[in-house]
Formats: structure tokens, sequence, C-alpha cells
């Protein structure tokens, strides 16, 4: 069996995603739901979705509706609190230098854009279906492998734009001596969040982590940001436009 909480974790919230976990585990534990003792958090992210002994795992929703839906169970999703947004919603940041004049966004046509991975809702999906529903065409031309190196990559002047995440923006704003030098140019529409996936029946893991959520500390839930657990549709997610190849 094998669970991990990765995709926002960074080395300041290692302690706080380590308690939460410990709080998940003990409600399963009354549901009778066995579980590993620590999170492998540096595992790769395909081998811990399709294992077949997924306790918990919280994918992105572009994987889940091209990949998981069919071999995975949607567990819910966390509510981060984000502003502009429908509980368990998200959205991305376009993020471009502090120091560049506010200019349209179809002006970056043919800038160097920066992405993390093609399969990545809010850091490719999400930029090109927002530029396409404004009538511009934008092409990502560097790819990162992750929201923070892309701010990085914008940061450095190595990339003109990129779209980040609004829970991973948060946590940039937090964690890291480049915000000051990032702003955002413009906000996506919001779609549903990342969601939690397992193996296991959902019922009683979505009892578990709601549980663990209500009784997080207050320190704990401020770190990490989680407000509660919501129920979105597969369909919701599935519903959600594909850029065009």
């Amino acid at each position: 069996m094998i669970a991990n909480l990765m995709m926002y974790a960074r080395p300041e919230l290692e302690e706080a995603h380590n308690s939460y976990w410990q709080l998940i585990r003990k409600h399963l534990a009354h549901h009778g739901i066995d579980s590993p003792s620590t999170l492998s958090q540096d595992a790769d992210e395909f081998d811990v979705w399709k294992h077949p002994q997924l306790v918990l795992s919280q994918t992105c929703g572009m994987p889940y509706r091209l990949f998981l839906h069919d071999s995975v169970n949607l567990v819910g999703t966390p509510d981060y609190d984000l502003q502009d947004c429908p509980p368990g919603f998200y959205r991305s940041a376009l993020i471009t230098r502090a120091d560049r004049k506010p200019v349209p966004l179809a002006s970056f046509a043919n800038a160097t854009i920066a992405y993390n991975q093609t399969i990545s809702q809010s850091g490719y999906a999400a930029l090109i279906n927002h530029a396409a529903s404004h009538g511009v065409s934008l092409k990502p031309s560097l790819q990162t492998h992750s929201h923070l190196q892309s701010a990085y990559a914008v940061a450095d002047g190595r990339a003109d734009l990129a779209a980040l995440d609004a829970v991973t923006w948060r946590f940039i704003e937090n964690y890291e001596p480049i915000a000051k030098e990032l702003a955002v140019l413009e906000w996506t529409d919001p779609t549903p969040g990342l969601p939690y996936i397992s193996a296991l029946d959902p019922a009683p893991v979505f009892d578990a982590v709601s549980h663990a959520i209500t009784e997080l500390p207050d320190d704990v839930r401020q770190c990490l940001g989680i407000r509660g657990l919501v129920k979105i549709p597969a369909s919701d997610y599935l519903k959600v436009p594909n850029p065009p190849e």
C-alpha cells in the first residue's frame, strides 16, 4: 500500500503534511483501513496514482480526465478557500515580471512561455484555453517540469509568461524571495481543483479525510490552507476541455 500528498509538497510544509497524514491515518483506522505510516512524497506520480493498493493521493484534473478516471476512485476535493473560486475549485495566475509594463495577453503570442507539463491543467491547459477564449493563440515552449521552476524562469528572464495554479502561487508568495519580482497579468476561469483519489472504497476515505481536516491544529491548517473537503462530480472534471493539439 502507498499514500502521498505530493502535489503541494515543499520543505516548509513537510511537518504540516506529516501531521495531516497522521490524523487521516487515525480516522482510516476507525474504519478498519490500514495505511502506510509515512507518505511516499518522492515516489513517481504515476506509480502512485496507478498503484493497486493506493490508499490516498492527490492528482491534477487533467491526468484524472485523460488517464485515471476509469481506474481510480474519486474521493473528494480539498477546498483551499481561494478568492473568486467556488469551494474546491481553483484557477491559474498568469505570471509575468513585475517590472514589465501592463500589456494585453495578445502581445505574448510570440513570447517564450514556460509550462510545467503538457498534462497539467493549471500550468498548460488553463493557459491555452483562457487565451483561446479571448481570441489569442499561445504556444508554451519552455518546459520546466514544475510550477516553481516556471516562476523562476519568468523571474530570471528565460520566459516571459507562465501559468501557476493559485495554491502554488500562494505558497510562492509566502516562501519564495522571487515573488516580489513577479506580478499577476490575468487570472483564468475557475475549474475543479486537485482531487484526492484512492483505490479503496471512497466513502470511508472521504470521511477520514474530512474528520482529519476538522481536527487540524490552527497552525497546520494555516500552513496548508485547507478549509474542508467537498464532493465534486467526476463529470465536472471530465467536461473541462483539453487544449487543441
